[in-house]
């Protein structure tokens, strides 16, 4: 056959690849590098070439839309069906040797999957047999444990808890959860692969038929796989077999959910007689973008090496913008879409990532403020998050006791036994005596129609909320949103749950306390402000989420935005503690998950990068100081410049100490940030930030007499001193 329609859209190393005949190929793939084209073109020249059956390749991806993807260029290069190949997710490779051997798996052929909101909730009914107090053991805390263990490969008796209360009970409640489940013939995802692999570990006839069967396997994005993913590869590859991996450890950033990047690291001495092919040639950014990527991932001691470049030009240098506060980041962040936009840009095109999904809140009340669409990728705005419109149906509930959907949200959250069948009951009374559902639970507590537990229970509730109605009067905005989160304990609730979503539901209720303390009423005049604060809740709630295919920003964490790509991306909160993340900072394998978050950041970016860090954040609830992020820093600086816009105060340099960095501003006085000045009223203080430029520029000083406070420059008089 003519190998020139396999070959001919190649560079020198995809080809290498392409054409390697190792029994172990790994190709280390940089970002934007091809891997994809590689993978295809392998598979293709493996059945043409090397006489490879598609009976004989098995082909396995991480999503359901690659896996498609794939089949698709395979069928098209080769011009004929590749329905005999197996090619398809781990999971969905794993449930299609769990039917086709369902006895021998000891399953039931009519299995069912669960899904992750059913195995929860079959797990809470397992812990609800066992009399487990979710407020002391959520379900949630259980599933992560139990998919964790599953995912390192151990059933209940490989476990030793060694005295560990945490790890004793979980293991009760897995082993009580795996009963459940054999018994309804139920199978949640972690099972899917632990079980495929149980099946071909112990079933030797089986092994050695898949073993004989499969040629070449190959395997995408190896650099995500988990402990039961790896032994899976390794037990269906035998001598016979040849294995090709592809992946990237300076783009492993899932660890937080079970991937080991020792997998791709330790291949090369598990599977002898290897190759390792590099492609490092990039075609989607410019050459700066490409440059600042290699010196920040540079600083990873554990990496296997290699180095992006490209054929194209330098672009344009990485833009790096200090903003007094998270206000004016996404004010300035919003004007620099609007001028893309403007010149002809499409919105589309425009990428604003964060590390963390509070950070999402003041962006997007300024991309709203500017009438510029947005969506969430992969998540949901912030007033529309769960733990969110939690905490302020406690809040309507406080304030309207006739709030039934309210009611309904929180009666059970956390969740304290009052299960469906006694919120029917308060419903019922509801219906009987026309009132609302609060009115209808007191009566229910008066003629005790629960349990004396449930009665128990639903009075704590009443009282919760009548309490935070009586202390609500005398208090803030912002501190009425923490008083509702302690009162009702959500604080505690998600402090139970482990894992980067739980951290991400606590994040947010401090943010929602943020929310609250800037929240300005002008806008609803004739409403009290908490009042004002729920309507504007909902409305940012609302439908003002871009559709799907409109032309709009794109918005979403570090971690959604792999694999992706944009001309031009925004990356916010570029500062120690945030980005990296204060989790990550003392633990070294942590850190450097971090630094790869940050290397695929920036390499999302095409032709344009802006980076912008804050000198004053207020997020999660508090107020700090932060310094800008090592990863800033690690770049070097012919590759970035930073933004200046007109000021009478200078910016702190990210390279330069905050008190040695001065100019003259027009004032007549020299002024700094850090510099003390005398107020003739206030006193002696110092200046902590400044915002706004020419007539309307504002310092903010911190007073030793007064405290802070923010004045006009041209009218405070400051003199040095």
């Amino acid at each position: 056959m003519d190998v020139t329609p396999i070959l001919d859209s190649l560079n020198k190393a995809q080809r290498d690849a392409v054409t390697a005949d190792a029994p172990a190929l790994l190709v280390l793939a940089g970002a934007g590098s091809g891997k994809t084209r590689v993978l295809v073109h392998r598979i293709a020249w493996l059945i043409a070439m090397e006489n490879l059956t598609p009976h004989s390749i098995m082909a396995v991806t991480f999503t359901n839309k690659a896996a498609h993807e794939m089949r698709s260029r395979v069928e098209q290069l080769l011009g004929r069906s590749s329905s005999s190949m197996w090619i398809g997710t781990f999971h969905g490779l794993a449930h299609r040797l769990l039917r086709a051997h369902a006895r021998d798996a000891e399953l039931p052929d009519t299995f069912q999957i669960l899904d992750s909101d059913d195995q929860l909730r079959v797990i809470k009914r397992v812990m609800k047999e066992m009399t487990l107090d979710e407020n002391e053991w959520p379900a949630k805390q259980a599933q992560w444990f139990i998919n964790h263990q599953k995912d390192e490969g151990k059933r209940p008796a490989d476990i030793n808890h060694r005295g560990d209360l945490f790890t004793s009970i979980h293991t009760k409640v897995y082993l009580q959860y795996q009963v459940a489940c054999q018994r309804g013939g139920l199978v949640d995802f972690a099972e899917l692969l632990f079980k495929a692999y149980e099946l071909i570990r112990d079933m030797q006839h089986l092994r050695e038929h898949y073993q004989e069967r499969f040629k070449h396997l190959l395997v995408d994005e190896f650099q995500d796989t988990n402990g039961i993913q790896y032994a899976w590869i390794r037990l269906l590859t035998s001598n016979d077999c040849k294995i090709s991996i592809v992946g990237d450890d300076d783009q492993s950033i899932y660890g937080w959910r079970g991937a080991k990047i020792e997998n791709i690291q330790r291949f090369e001495t598990e599977f002898s007689d290897n190759k390792v092919v590099r492609l490092e040639q990039n075609y989607r950014s410019t050459g700066n973008i490409l440059q600042a990527a290699n010196a920040v991932i540079a600083n990873n001691q554990e990496r296997m090496g290699k180095n992006l470049w490209t054929e194209g030009n330098q672009g344009e240098p990485i833009s790096v913008y200090a903003a007094f506060n998270e206000q004016e980041e996404a004010r300035f962040i919003s004007s620099r879409i609007t001028d893309w936009y403007e010149q002809g840009g499409a919105y589309n095109d425009c990428a604003l990532l964060y590390r963390s999904n509070a950070q999402s809140r003041v962006l997007e009340e300024f991309l709203l403020q500017r009438q510029i669409p947005y969506r969430i990728y992969g998540g949901l705005k912030f007033f529309e998050r769960a733990e969110v419109k939690t905490t302020l149906a406690y809040v309507r509930l406080m304030y309207n006791h006739q709030d039934d959907a309210a009611f309904e949200r929180v009666v059970n959250v956390p969740a304290r036994g009052l299960g469906p069948k006694s919120v029917e009951l308060i419903r019922q009374r509801a219906r009987e005596k026309k009132v609302p559902l609060w009115e209808a639970a007191q009566y229910v507590v008066e003629q005790r129609t629960l349990s004396p537990k449930a009665t128990t229970s639903l009075f704590s509730f009443l009282n919760i909320v009548e309490k935070g109605f009586e202390e609500f009067h005398e208090l803030p905005l912002s501190e009425q949103i923490q008083l509702t989160i302690e009162l009702a304990e959500l604080d505690q609730l998600y402090a139970k749950e482990k894992g980067e979503k739980a951290l991400a539901r606590k994040e947010n209720l401090a943010e929602l306390a943020s929310a609250a303390r800037e929240f300005d009423t002008d806008d609803y005049p004739d409403l009290s402000p908490m009042t004002a604060f729920l309507a504007h809740a909902s409305l940012e709630a609302g439908d003002t989420q871009a559709e799907q295919y409109e032309d709009c920003v794109q918005l979403m964490t570090l971690h959604s935005a792999k694999g992706l790509e944009f001309p031009l991306v925004f990356i916010a909160g570029m500062e120690e503690k945030l980005f990296p993340h204060m989790m990550s900072m003392e633990e070294p394998d942590k850190l450097e998950e971090e630094r790869r978050l940050a290397y695929v950041g920036i390499t999302r970016a095409m032709k344009k990068l802006y980076l912008i860090y804050t000198e004053k954040r207020r997020l999660y609830g508090k107020e700090t100081y932060p310094a800008v992020s090592r990863f800033i820093r690690e770049i070097p600086s012919e590759l970035k410049e930073d933004v200046r816009l007109n000021s009478q105060i200078s910016q702190p340099s990210y390279d330069t100490p905050r008190a040695n960095k001065s100019i003259s501003g027009d004032t007549g006085g020299a002024f700094r940030l850090g510099q003390m000045v005398q107020h003739k009223k206030f006193g002696v203080g110092v200046i902590l930030n400044s915002e706004g430029d020419g007539a309307q520029e504002r310092v903010q000083v911190n007073f030793d007499s007064v405290g802070t406070k923010w004045l006009m420059l041209a009218y405070a008089n400051l003199t040095p001193c």
